[in-house]
């Protein structure tokens, strides 16, 4: 069954098996004891600890392993703002940032912190002037990705880089998704990422602090990794981890061109084979294995579920799941189509077979799922009677408010209005982003009672 879910957790690398069970005989003591059995543990922790930071671009005394990346990014954050915490409270993040970072950025603001997150453009780019623009005297900490987990988008980290160290602001930078392919650029003073993402076992984050960068760990602490990770160390996943990272490095070049060529012909095919799909993300810019589509009339949970069937492994950042109404805050925050999202995280190895047979699979999966759900499977008529027509999508989750926007369209003229009635957040996005598929206007939204109007004019 082909597994094309790498960006949430990649298979592990075999030197990741070969390390852990090495590691089980021989790294089970404590390593901060002086006996034999403690010295060989050590031994262990700090040759992952210099093989991590050679990856990684830092001193092994400057890296600390923690429980998980998002624990990574917790107490990056709470840290570099305790240490900085007479510069000021403010901190500011991009608006698509994972949501650790994000949750810790509600979290101050509910201790009465500040916070600015900055917006993107339709491809998940920061404007790195706009970032620059964000910085203030009292700005303790600023964090970016350097690489988005849904869409792929690599952010201008060099130019924010260079932005934040003249403003005198520590940069943190979370590399989950892209320390498997390489280091990030030099001149950050936090880094954070997650052995799970690079093939290496689940439980195991990194989190990197430059000498010189003020910090001060929050709660209680002791004497291991620096006062940044209290507890017994998992020694042999984090030797697992270390030696995993060490072998994707050694293969990323040639893999992450083999990838890329994978990728860009589902971009490239996607859309041809597919109606009313929009391809999402940074065409140029972007991670070699992620690749993320939008289609129109489906429901995304529905699509991954006919995907799962058919022995395709895929994820969503769609709105529309069984626990939330809400969409992706990254689709969100890009502005595009929210509904029917699908996430191809390719990990090492894929098959270019399996992507074949992917592309042979999907149109039928996708018309399968828009029948289902009554989608219409032609654009409108190009003349109409009505003026104005009313759709109530009140209480219906989406897609079904912009299906029914599709099916009543051809009942207006050219210069008449349609306002769906919804109280689906997604409606935000995608009413606005089936104009744009269609080349009608949006005209706007308005609160109505029990949820939003939205409206738009026929122009074609």
């Amino acid at each position: 069954m082909p597994y094309f879910d790498a960006a949430s957790a990649a298979p592990p690398h075999p030197v990741a098996r070969q390390a852990l069970l090495a590691a089980l005989d021989e790294g089970w003591a404590d390593p901060a004891r002086l006996h034999r059995e403690g010295r060989r543990a050590r031994l262990l922790l700090d040759a992952a600890r210099e093989t991590a930071a050679e990856a990684v671009g830092c001193r092994p005394d400057e890296l600390s392993f923690t429980p998980s990346g998002t624990r990574a990014l917790h107490d990056g954050i709470a840290g570099a703002l305790g240490g900085r915490r007479r510069t000021g409270r403010h901190l500011v993040v991009s608006s698509v940032e994972h949501s650790a970072v994000l949750h810790a950025a509600d979290a101050l603001e509910a201790d009465g912190g500040s916070v600015t997150r900055v917006a993107v453009d339709r491809t998940g780019l920061v404007d790195p002037a706009e970032y620059a623009a964000a910085l203030r005297p009292d700005t303790a900490l600023a964090a970016l990705q350097s690489a988005n987990h849904e869409t792929g988008t690599e952010q201008p980290l060099a130019e924010v880089v260079s932005l934040c160290r003249a403003a005198g602001v520590p940069l943190l930078v979370d590399a989950a998704q892209s320390l498997g392919w390489g280091p990030a650029p030099e001149g950050w003073s936090l880094l954070t990422a997650s052995a799970h993402k690079w093939g290496g076992p689940a439980g195991v984050g990194l989190l990197a602090v430059r000498k010189g960068t003020r910090f001060a760990p929050r709660g209680p602490v002791d004497e291991r990794e620096a006062g940044r990770a209290p507890g017994f160390p998992d020694l042999p996943a984090i030797v697992a981890a270390a030696a995993s990272l060490r072998a994707v490095h050694a293969e990323a070049d040639a893999e992450a061109a083999r990838l890329r060529a994978l990728v860009d012909r589902i971009r490239a095919r996607v859309p041809a084979l597919v109606p009313d799909v929009e391809v999402v993300g940074h065409p140029t810019r972007r991670l070699p294995h992620i690749v993320t589509f939008s289609c129109l009339y489906v429901d995304g949970e529905a699509l991954l579920h006919a995907l799962d069937r058919e022995g395709f492994s895929v994820s969503s950042g769609s709105s529309c799941t069984s626990s939330t109404l809400e969409p992706s805050h990254v689709l969100r925050a890009m502005g595009v189509l929210s509904e029917g999202n699908v996430r191809v995280s390719l990990p090492r190895g894929a098959l270019a077979t399996d992507v074949e047979r992917f592309l042979e699979v999907l149109p039928g999966v996708v018309d399968g799922v828009r029948r289902h759900l009554g989608a219409p499977s032609e654009a409108p008529a190009p003349v109409g009677g009505e003026a104005e027509v009313l759709v109530d999508a009140l209480g219906k989750r989406c897609p079904i408010p912009v299906i029914e926007l599709a099916k009543v369209f051809d009942r207006v003229p050219v210069g008449g209005l349609v306002t769906v009635l919804s109280d689906d957040e997604a409606a935000r996005l995608d009413v606005p982003a089936w104009c744009d598929m269609r080349g009608q206007e949006y005209v706007g939204e308005r609160a109505v009672e029990g949820g939003v109007g939205y409206t738009v004019r026929r122009v074609s």
